[in-house]
């Protein structure tokens, strides 16, 4: 599905966008997150829940993305680990309003996000192995993405949905999504 319901990735993912998004449940950039992980080398399956936070930055136009929540995986004793779990980027505007450069918080770079046809993939390299990404617009308030991990250290899929949530009240703070 290529929609395009907004006027630029940033507004979208702010929740400011003039059209699409369902201004009822404009989230001032919060977004649930589910994930599912599979070890394709293992056959072992994980799930991380959580919230996705972008906000503004003072540089620039950049967008900060934080996201936390809870993570559960096999354990080697045969039981699951469950706990928590965090990470953080930045967004960095491109010369299209469409993409956006994730970089990592040291300015690293990382990969390009966008769910236009001709720029919705991309990859990254972690030596020794490939991460291949692919977004999807999904609909005015949700979109996801898939990384392929593969090489001889690593043989994953993650997959993610993002789900746009009403607006965090007053004081309220980003772990409060369980």
């Amino acid at each position: 599905m290529n929609l395009q319901p907004y006027s630029g990735l940033r507004a979208y993912l702010l929740g400011t966008s003039q059209a699409g998004a369902s201004q009822a449940n404009a989230s001032g950039g919060r977004w649930s997150v589910e994930r599912t992980l599979f070890d394709r080398a293992a056959g072992t399956r994980g799930t991380f829940t959580g919230v996705v936070v972008f906000s503004e930055t003072d540089d620039g136009g950049q967008l900060r993305f934080h996201e936390e929540g809870t993570v559960r995986w096999p354990d080697s004793g045969g039981g699951t680990f469950t706990g928590p779990a965090m990470r953080d980027y930045l967004l960095k505007p491109t010369d299209s309003p469409d993409a956006l450069d994730m970089t990592f918080p040291d300015g690293r770079p990382f990969h390009r996000m966008s769910f236009s046809e001709d720029a919705s993939q991309d990859r990254h390299w972690c030596d020794p192995d490939t991460y291949r990404v692919r977004y999807s617009l999904l609909g005015p308030d949700a979109f996801s993405y898939a990384w392929d991990v593969a090489g001889p250290r690593k043989d994953l899929l993650l997959e993610s949905v993002l789900r746009r949530q009403p607006a965090a009240h007053e004081g309220e703070q980003i772990g409060s999504y369980a």
